[in-house]
């Protein structure tokens, strides 16, 4: 099954790696030296892509190289398999500018299916798409027409699994049964430090098995017969996820090979030689010898072109017998959001924002196919679950609610996961407080431009029996802090529907949307102004009468206090909402003078968070109604006063600014 032309492809990996590094002076030879054979063999006889597509076809095997410093391996392979990824970019291995940055990053480097490094939560990206297929199968497969049918593969090492993010994901990748996941573990019994020994003596068969999942052993990584035995079996096993440990040599072929020197350090001139000298390689550097591409045009290339042609007459017979379903497909794809009719909320109503949400929720999934989501464990509090719709289960994969557990940081690595598969859009809640756990995910979506939706609720002291360890107040700095990430504080069930049809919308942002327990008034002006003005950040909901005096800026629960205040302070008064101070700085000068001019320097900020941020907006000689320590126990109409939250308060604060 395998012959010369097939060692001579793992050793061009191999050397393909070490050159690109030798030459960067930088990177990590370990695990493109060890794994090379495993990657060869998935890549060359069962990884279904088509690289002039790339990314555009959406029934292609998804690869994820979850342990993303090992880089070098995964840009040797897509140069071999004829992505746009040229020996010049080889040689500018982490570059400036280059198309082969240090750690794999989507949308950057052709053939890449997700931005990894951060070890853990590749494993969960890869659950997430394996979800997402398993989801779009059941919505759209018919009698016939498999129009979504492909595995997620993923490699990850020995920290990955160390991480318990990956522990989360495989965890809820048990529970699921998604026989179209299959894991690599290069398991090489060596982390950066040194032995892995000195911090890692898990199990790992019992350990998988135990989640649920079937366990393959490769005792020899180089077999490529034994690696290639593996991943049959892995395929035939529809009813569990796999994960294959491949023994490996970290640095195979290195003078130090097996050892933690060659985990991410140049091996040097010397040390490169010496590797080729092992390998039998007697070719110039950055050599790619003709029946290595020969070989690689042979299999996987060919066998790409011609799968993805099966499969778009197959989808033209489908479109033929189901249009309705085949345009849905296509929108789904292209993150088309359809004209939204979501109904607005009259005066006289009070509902916490979680609520109004939930609200705009159901209207969301009657009206999106696409849409899904679900919560941490936590659904019944978030209420975030879509009333009409069933649980997405194995027995049930359409179902379009998703357990996630409590697993806030796997839930949010995996919506990412959903979200760069394609063909849905995906939310998850969990309280504000616990959006602490999911940073790191939340950190990669907003860098990989996913528009995600995030429903974190309870959102300040409000909260109140429950005490400071579930009172967010430092939250809201932490994740306006982060570039490309939209975050909402609706102050109302208008403002909620507008942010909701903000996230529904967006193409390349995440978006947070921040909710109160405690029931919100519905505000004066915000049926007709919200709309545009969350949308651009701020508006005057309450304007002055006469001259400008003062102005009062606010967010969320505490824009209805802002405006009881203002009938003390009288006329001049002018009272803004800024339901996202991100959108508001992106706007022009013109209207950012409009809304907060410079020539009223008396300004007070309020918010049931901490003070941190609000400068920009108060100036030197404006002040805060804010929570610049700890919450505490007691009930919410207590403690709300006991910090300052009264109109009587905010009106003292603004008379100290005469």
């Amino acid at each position: 099954m395998f012959d010369t032309t097939d060692q001579l492809a793992v050793n061009a990996i191999r050397t393909l790696s070490m050159d690109a590094i030798q030459k960067a002076n930088s990177g990590h030879p370990g695990l493109p030296m060890g794994s090379a054979p495993m990657a060869y063999v998935l890549w060359s006889k069962f990884l279904n892509v088509n690289p002039k597509t790339s990314r555009k076809w959406s029934n292609r095997d998804r690869f994820v190289l979850s342990a993303g410093h090992g880089s070098a391996l995964l840009y040797s392979l897509l140069h071999l398999s004829g992505y746009n990824v040229t020996l010049d970019d080889l040689k500018n291995f982490r570059q400036w500018q280059s198309k082969t940055p240090g750690h794999p990053e989507v949308d950057h480097t052709d053939g890449v299916e997700a931005t990894t490094g951060p070890l853990g939560q590749g494993i969960a990206n890869a659950v997430g798409m394996a979800m997402a297929e398993a989801h779009l199968a059941a919505q759209y497969n018919k009698p016939g027409f498999d129009i979504v049918d492909h595995y997620t593969y993923g490699l990850n090492g020995d920290g990955d699994l160390m991480e318990g993010v990956s522990q989360e994901a495989a965890s809820l990748a048990g529970k699921l049964k998604l026989g179209k996941l299959i894991l690599f573990y290069d398991s090489n019994n060596i982390s950066l430090d040194g032995d892995l020994s000195m911090s890692f003596i898990d199990d790992v068969k019992k350990r998988f098995e135990s989640y649920g999942w079937q366990h393959l052993l490769v005792k020899d990584g180089n077999d490529l017969s034994e690696i290639s035995a593996a991943v049959k079996l892995a395929k035939a096993e529809t009813s569990k996820p796999t994960i294959i440990e491949v023994k490996t040599v970290i640095g195979f072929g290195a003078e130090k090979q097996g050892t933690s020197a060659v985990h991410g350090a140049p091996l040097g001139a010397q040390g490169v030689d010496f590797a080729k000298k092992a390998y039998g390689w007697e070719y110039p550097e950055f050599s790619v010898p003709q029946e290595v591409s020969k070989r690689f045009t042979e299999t996987l290339v060919a066998r790409g072109e011609a799968m993805e042609q099966v499969w778009r007459d197959t989808f033209a017979d489908y479109a033929k017998k189901y249009p309705e379903l085949a345009e849905q497909y296509v929108k789904a794809f292209e993150n088309e959001t359809p004209d939204l009719d979501l109904t607005k909320h009259e005066l006289d109503s009070s509902k916490a924002s979680r609520v109004t949400s939930q609200e705009a929720i159901q209207e969301l999934s009657a009206q999106m196919p696409n849409f899904w989501g679900g919560s941490a464990d936590l659904s019944a509090s978030n209420n975030t679950m879509a009333k009409a719709e069933s649980d997405f289960m194995p027995e049930n994969y359409a179902g379009r609610n998703i357990w996630f557990g409590v697993r806030e940081f796997a839930m949010g690595a995996i919506m990412n996961g959903i979200a760069l598969h394609g063909g849905t859009r995906v939310y998850g809640g969990t309280f504000f407080v616990f959006s602490n756990y999911m940073l790191p995910a939340v950190r990669m979506a907003a860098l990989q431009n996913l528009p995600v939706t995030y429903v974190w609720t309870h959102d300040s002291i409000a909260v109140g029996e429950d005490g400071p360890t579930h009172e967010p107040v430092e939250q809201l700095a932490s994740v306006r802090s982060m570039p490309n990430l939209d975050v909402f504080r609706p102050a109302d069930g208008n403002e909620v529907i507008a942010a909701w049809r903000h996230a529904a919308s967006s193409k390349t942002r995440p978006t947070a949307l921040v909710l109160t327990r405690q029931n919100l008034p519905v505000l004066p002006g915000t049926a007709e102004l919200a709309e545009e003005g969350l949308n651009r950040g701020a508006y005057i909901i309450s304007k002055e009468e006469g001259a400008l005096e003062g102005i009062l800026i606010a967010t969320g629960s505490e824009v209805a206090l802002a405006l009881e205040a203002k009938k003390t302070l009288g006329a001049g008064v002018r009272v803004v909402s800024m339901p996202s101070m991100n959108l508001f700085d992106e706007q022009s000068a013109a209207y950012r003078e409009e809304i907060l001019p410079k020539s009223c320097r008396k300004r007070v900020g309020i918010e049931a968070g901490t003070s941190f941020g609000w400068a920009k907006y108060i100036g030197l000689d404006g002040a805060t109604v804010t929570v610049d320590t700890w919450g505490a126990s007691a009930p919410a109409n207590i403690i709300l006063p006991e910090y300052g939250f009264t109109a009587e308060n905010v009106v003292n604060v603004y008379k100290t600014l005469d």
